[in-house]
Order: structure tokens, then sequence, then C-alpha cells
């Protein structure tokens, strides 16, 4: 079996620099298909793939949340939490600003500028997560604690 090369992400350098004990899982992106191809693809339930959401708040200060790959945001309790008035998707130019990721391949390591992180806390109940490693079509299975030891992440219950 030949092993596949994938050039290296700045995610993917954040993990070998931290020690991090994780595998790289590739399949066929599909444009607008998210984690839900992403599981389907590698036979796994899509709760335990992490979306990484790029949002900004009413002024204009971006944050990365994470959450199951089946579950959407409460962008009206997430405002509540962090106590802003409003909460918003970033449009994909200003995400890549952001991140230095293109939409569809965003990591929450390795990220161009460091932002405050946000965690679903059900997230937390998990093992090992399947989350982005900075390429479309690429994720990185990894132990949850190794997610929180690198991101230190602040857990949120805004899922619905």
């Amino acid at each position: 079996m030949t092993k596949e090369h994938f050039p290296a992400t700045p995610a993917i350098r954040v993990l070998k620099d931290e020690k991090v004990d994780f595998a790289l899982r590739p399949y066929n992106y599909e444009d607008r298909g998210g984690t839900e191809v992403a599981a389907r693809e590698l036979g796994v339930d899509e709760h335990m793939a992490i979306k990484t959401i790029v949002m900004e708040d009413n002024q204009k200060k971006p944050f990365i949340i994470l959450m199951h790959g089946d579950r959407e945001v409460s962008t009206k309790e997430l405002a509540r939490i962090l106590g802003v008035k409003s909460v918003h998707l970033c449009d994909p130019g200003t995400a890549q600003k952001h991140t230095g990721y293109m939409v569809g391949g965003t990591s929450p390591f390795g990220v161009r500028k460091k932002l405050p992180i946000y965690i679903e806390e059900t997230l937390l109940g998990f093992q090992k997560i399947l989350i982005n490693a900075g390429r479309k079509g690429l994720l990185a299975e990894m132990a949850t604690d190794d997610l929180l030891r690198i991101l230190s992440p602040q857990a949120v219950k805004v899922a619905r």
C-alpha cells in the first residue's frame, strides 16, 4: 500500500510541533458538501466531525467557534453569552483574511492571527474528534484533549 503524501499546512505543522498523535483522513471534497460529505466519505458519524466557523460580532471582532458537524450555532444565544448585540458568519474573503485558510479548508490550528476560540461544550465528551487539517478534503483525527491543550477554547452551549 502506498503512503499518500500531503503538503504540510500550517495546521499540520502546529500539530507536529505540539507532538500531537493524529491521523490524516483525506476524502473527496464537494463544494458546499461540508461535514455531511466528509462523514459519508469517511464512514463516521457527522456529529463527531467538527466544523470550524469564523464569525464576527457587531463590532466586527472576529472569533472561531467549533461546532458539531450536524448542528447549527444559535447566534442569539452566542451573542448573549459573549455580551454583544449580535454575531454573524464572516464572508469567505474576510474569514480567509483572518485565518489564512480558504472556506472549506479552515482549521483552528495555525491561523494567521490569534482569534478567540469557542467550542460547543458537548464536543468535550468525545475522546477523539475529526477536524479540518487546513485543506479542503483533509481532516485530522485526534484526541479532544490535544485540541483543548493547544487551543484552550472557551466552552459554550450554543448548539441547535
